[in-house]
């Protein structure tokens, strides 16, 4: 039998973030070797990349990189299978590179960032297989946001204080105000809203809105005469759910997200928010 402690799977599973099994098995083929099983469990890691293609990952981590001058911003979800990865330093380096490399090139969408160098030779793809074989987990790169030209800042929120940020919102204002694009950014958090204003809702969305909310109304037996003024009513507070301007403000819930900004001479100009997972 191989020779090695406790102490060296524990060191094993904080480099590579395999299981604890993988790592016993990994030491007793290396002959207690630590670095002869980092590079066992690697290639058994390429191996396996195909395998965990079906697996789910739905843990993670959302991390942000706002430039010095807070004109721009960029926030990045990497997923991956467990808490344990998602909270390994490895697994949040990877994902601090993947951000740096966001705010370095500034892709259009998805495809032209997974398939940009991020080191010579090596595409993000690449780079995140790397990641998906090294730590034994499904790893996940498919969002991020970008903002460039405003005053642009972050908010990031932790839903266990041992993990890493779970939901991260991006917002741009046109003009410097760090108290309020901090207390907008944490409402958005909250509240999630998908539109920032009426205008910016699908016309199709609002279709479907208005038509649900007269079937309902009909179920319900209302009279005939009344369904205008009762489905109008309906759409006008999937609105105020579904927009952020017209909110109740959080931290002043007496007052809109609009009225907020109105009364602090700012225009919020776009928003971001991205919650691992969904």
């Amino acid at each position: 039998m191989a020779n090695y402690t406790a102490a060296d799977v524990k060191k094993l599973r904080e480099l590579t973030g395999a299981g604890m099994m993988d790592c016993k098995k990994a030491l007793d083929e290396s002959d207690g070797n630590v670095d002869k099983a980092v590079e066992a469990l690697r290639i058994k890691g390429q191996k396996g990349v195909a395998k965990r293609e079906g697996r789910s990952a739905e843990n993670g981590a959302v991390v942000s990189l706002i430039s010095e001058d807070k004109t721009s911003g960029v926030l990045v979800e990497l997923k991956c299978e467990t808490d344990f990865v998602a909270k390994g330093d490895k697994f949040q380096a990877v994902a601090g590179a993947l951000a740096a490399h966001v705010a370095a090139t500034s892709p259009a969408d998805l495809p032209t960032l997974l398939s940009s160098e991020i080191e010579p030779g090596k595409t993000v793809q690449a780079f995140v297989d790397e990641a998906n074989a090294t730590l034994g987990e499904k790893i996940v790169l498919d969002r991020f946001a970008q903002f460039t030209g405003g005053y642009v800042s972050a908010y990031m929120h932790r839903t266990m204080p041992d993990l890493p940020p779970q939901i991260g919102v991006l917002v741009e204002l046109d003009k410097e105000n760090a108290e309020i694009a901090k207390g907008v950014a944490q409402h958005i958090a909250a509240f999630a809203p998908k539109y920032l204003t009426r205008e910016d809702v699908p016309a199709e969305v609002v279709e479907t809105e208005r038509r649900v909310a007269e079937e309902t109304t009909r179920a319900e037996g209302k009279p005939e005469a009344a369904l205008p003024k009762i489905v109008e009513g309906r759409v006008n507070g999937f609105f105020k759910d579904a927009t952020l301007l017209g909110q109740p403000y959080a931290l002043d819930n007496k007052k809109s997200v609009e009225k907020v900004l109105q009364e602090a001479g700012v225009t919020l100009k776009r928003f971001s928010r991205i919650k691992v997972g969904i």
